[in-house]
């Protein structure tokens, strides 16, 4: 899977964890003279090794943490690095970044493959601030702290100790009581925690507050579309996207919430009545622990693409349970002491990528799994650019990547399900979760531009905001009846670890949503090979290109407005209507 290098700059082994390894390397490329348009391009071939070096030393500590929140060394190694190492190279690699611009516009090299690197360091050169990197370094902890909190949530039920993860099984539940008694249970518990995560909320925003400010910039918004470089969509069109989803979406919803109150004879819906089969049926049971999902995910993927089973292939079984130890691909399955969510780590020097879950036999572990596989042959896709910065796409399209997968793999879910009842009873949660996720990634897309342009609001304001957005989309689409459940309600939005440690990172799981149904509608109209290859095209580009190129890369439109938005809505209703009920 990897590629060789073109440089010897770089020691083929370099403990990027430390700083005495990393900074003669940083200070020979800061004074090397660049005399020639080819010694610029050599140049940046070794600074993009050497970034890459250092990013997969970060990678793995935070990898290691968040596999092992309750080992006090992997923290520390994890602490060590974002104290130790990050603030240190962040200067000089202003200082790079500020080289290269300087050297790219007097070399001719500010355009063509290079015009998206010149155009994203001329941002970051604009926006360091030498006094906000100790600030982000406490930040970064503040995160690690949070992540530790969330972690060691547990709860005695059914006779073990479980964790958040786990308990989520019980919410499909055909017993009310059984769904009632876990879901009061785990909200009891998340409450204990609430006044800490609470002040490590209002922290992060104060700093990230404060960060702005220092760069001159009126709010944290303006910075994260900064940082972000959303270079070409702004506040107001996020807005626009609101709008377009309480239009469209929440009728969509409001059909599901009929449907499923009608089917379990209920006068209302309650917070735990939402995972639940609407016909009271068994929770589906797709797998049994993380090497039986991945043997099924690789089945699916063999009747889906060769080529795509083959990089699947590479990743491992599904049995680890340590991390990165031994060059491992994969850690899977839930257990105490692992922060929680899901993610893909793609580990530059190496060019290998990692997936991070917390499988426990649910079909949103399924889900997780094929999408966490398409951000990994994104990464697979880019393994032989060169240049480290265009190994990953801007976010909105390495989603793309992500939730095609989701829907793209739907015809072999029988991998999952030999019962072809089961296989559409997932179809349909599948596609009607591509639709009632909008409203949610709405609600806390809203909720961070609120918060960062009022940063000195106080708690019982930022509850007040929160419910009023949950009264605008419901508890992820949902109307639910939350009689009783009033302080509960205001902090269901410290679930979402987003929030504190990749804040204004959730609009683009709607913006690249509406592309993923975009590549699936090729595959019904023009067919499987079709869209196969139109994904392929679009995430070999990497992040070579502006955003809107890799939508069109792909045959689609960027544009994620009212038009768009109303005719994927209307076609994912159609093809409802089509399957068994």
């Amino acid at each position: 899977m990897t590629s060789a290098p073109i440089t010897d700059f770089v020691p083929q082994v370099l403990d990027g964890t430390k700083w005495e390894n990393i900074e003669p390397l940083m200070s020979a490329l800061l004074s090397r003279d660049v005399n020639s348009k080819g010694e610029l391009e050599q140049w940046l071939i070794d600074r993009s090794e050497l970034e890459a070096a250092i990013g997969e030393s970060g990678a793995n500590t935070y990898i290691d943490m968040t596999c092992d929140t309750e080992s006090d060394e992997k923290q520390a190694a994890y602490t060590s690095f974002i104290s130790n190492v990050v603030p240190k190279v962040k200067p000089i690699s202003f200082e790079l970044d500020k080289k290269f611009a300087a050297l790219a516009q007097e070399f001719g090299l500010t355009d063509g493959h290079h015009a998206v690197l010149f155009r994203d360091t001329k941002a970051d050169v604009d926006l360091f601030r030498q006094e906000n990197v100790d600030i982000e370094t406490e930040i970064a902890k503040l995160d690690q702290e949070y992540d530790k909190i969330c972690g060691k949530m547990t709860v005695e039920f059914d006779g073990e100790e479980r964790t958040m993860p786990m308990m989520g099984k019980y919410g499909e539940s055909s017993d009310r009581s059984i769904r009632e008694d876990a879901w009061r249970k785990v909200a009891a518990r998340r409450l204990t925690d609430q006044p800490r995560i609470s002040e490590i909320y209002d922290a992060l925003v104060s700093k990230r507050d404060q960060v702005s400010k220092n760069a001159g910039l009126n709010s944290f918004v303006e910075h994260s579309f900064h940082s972000k470089r959303r270079f070409d969509y702004t506040p107001e069109t996020c807005f626009a996207f609101h709008d377009a989803i309480e239009k469209h979406v929440m009728p969509f919803v409001a059909k599901l919430d009929a449907n499923r109150k009608q089917e379990l004879g209920l006068d209302a819906l309650r917070p735990w009545d939402l995972a639940v089969d609407p016909k009271s049926q068994a929770p589906l049971k797709p797998f049994e622990g993380g090497v039986d999902l991945i043997a099924k995910t690789q089945k699916a993927f063999d009747q889906l693409s060769p080529e795509l089973a083959k990089m699947f292939a590479t990743m491992g079984d599904g049995s680890n349970t340590q991390g990165t130890a031994d060059g491992a691909m994969l850690d899977l399955d839930s257990r105490k002491g692992k922060a929680p969510g899901g993610y893909l780590y793609f580990r530059d020097r190496s060019r290998i990528p990692f997936i991070f879950m917390n499988a426990a036999g649910q079909h949103r572990d399924v889900e997780t799994m094929v999408h966490e596989a398409g951000h990994a042959f994104h990464s697979m896709f880019c393994v032989d650019e060169p240049l480290v910065w265009y190994r990953s796409s801007p976010i909105e399209y390495a989603e793309v990547a992500s939730m095609t997968m989701e829907l793209l793999t739907m015809p072999y879910w029988d991998a999952f399900y030999p019962s072809e009842a089961d296989a559409n009873r997932a179809r349909r949660k599948q596609l009607e979760g591509s639709i009632s996720l909008l409203p949610w990634i709405a609600t806390i897309d809203a909720f961070q531009h609120w918060v960062y342009q009022n940063p000195t609001h106080t708690q019982d304001e930022r509850a007040a905001q929160w419910l009023k957005l949950e009264e605008r989309f419901g508890m992820q689409g949902h109307r639910v009846d939350w009689d009783g459940l009033e302080e509960e309600r205001k902090f269901v939005w410290q679930r979402q670890g987003h929030l504190f440690g990749s804040p204004f990172y959730y609009v683009e799981y709607g913006i690249a949503q509406l592309g993923a149904l975009g590549i699936w509608l090729i595959s019904l109209e023009q067919g499987e090979e079709a869209a196969l290859e139109a994904y392929k095209k679009s995430l070999k580009l990497g992040g070579s290109m502006p955003l809107p190129e890799l939508f069109k890369a792909a045959g689609l439109p960027f544009d994620f407005g009212d038009e768009t938005v109303g005719r994927l809505v209307k076609r994912v209703q159609s093809e409802l209507d089509k399957l068994p009920e």
